[in-house]
């Protein structure tokens, strides 16, 4: 007899830790490993449940109190550019893009350190070196890219100046941002909204119907530029709805917002491993 048969990930809940996007609350990840042959099959599986890659792992927030991160992702096919993200296009049109395997290079953990030491000083990620970054980029088991984008050198200079950088993953229906950064002298060029602009016409050339952006959190001003895009998903109450009006959404926070790990983890729809005879 021939069946098939789910891939059982073990699944286990980080301990409580300061919130980055909203004061005053702890935040708890449920997360599994991604490993082995199935790794990128469970990663689009999961991905599509508001799970996220962070190198070997994927997870998504489980805190006892909050629910307010939401896995947010662009529908291609009726994303349309607003009249700001217009001109960003515009000005950002110079800029090459240079789509290579992920392998870390110095000039990227250069650019990197500029990146954090002006944006993010007193972030998580601030006190990374160069082997960190490395396994950062490099540490994937699943299909994935470094997406470059270059501005030509003033005349007389050589080679090309490195502007932002995006480490993107590549699933089954979309493109997802993992980690993104650029040069913080470059403000005109809001290369941010750009990246994320240039990935929807990469996706839409390759017939990938979404862009993943992470989670966008209703309340943080840090995440509050997802709700500019239209087009804009999030995925709330297990499944996946128009975003509507960011102003609809609360960043809830009482006792009762997240269900207990174990009922979580029963939900989670997993992929199949390959058929076995019996």
């Amino acid at each position: 007899m021939r069946h098939t048969l789910p891939i059982a990930p073990q699944f286990y809940v980080t301990a409580p830790q300061p919130c980055p996007y909203l004061e005053g609350r702890m935040e708890r990840k449920l997360f599994t490993a991604l490993q082995g042959e199935h790794a990128q099959r469970l990663n689009d599986t999961l991905s599509k449940q508001g799970f996220r890659r962070s190198q070997n792992v994927l997870y998504r927030p489980s805190c006892s109190e909050c629910s307010a991160c939401l896995s947010a992702r662009i529908r291609v096919a009726d994303f349309q550019p607003s009249r700001t993200q217009r001109r960003v296009m515009r000005r950002a049109a110079h800029l090459r893009r240079n789509a290579t395997s992920p392998w870390a290079t110095e000039d990227q953990f250069a650019l990197f350190r500029r990146y954090l030491d002006a944006r993010h000083a007193d972030g998580g990620m601030a006190d990374m070196d160069i082997f960190e970054f490395a396994a950062m980029i490099e540490e994937t088991p699943i299909k994935s890219r470094v997406i470059e984008y270059t501005r030509p050198h003033a005349a007389g200079g050589r080679g090309a100046a490195l502007a932002a950088v995006c480490l993107t993953d590549v699933f089954d229906d979309g493109l997802s941002m993992v980690y993104s950064f650029y040069d913080p002298d470059l403000v005109d060029l809001s290369l941010g909204t750009h990246i994320i602009l240039d990935h929807i016409a990469i996706a839409r050339e390759a017939g990938l119907p979404y862009v993943y952006l992470g989670y966008w959190v209703p309340g943080s001003r840090k995440m509050g530029y997802k709700a500019g895009f239209s087009a804009l998903e999030i995925y709330k109450g297990g499944a996946w709805q128009d975003l509507g009006d960011p102003a609809a959404h609360r960043a809830e926070l009482h006792p009762l917002s997240m269900d207990p790990i174990a009922e979580q983890v029963a939900r989670i729809n997993l992929p199949e491993a390959r058929p076995h005879r019996d």
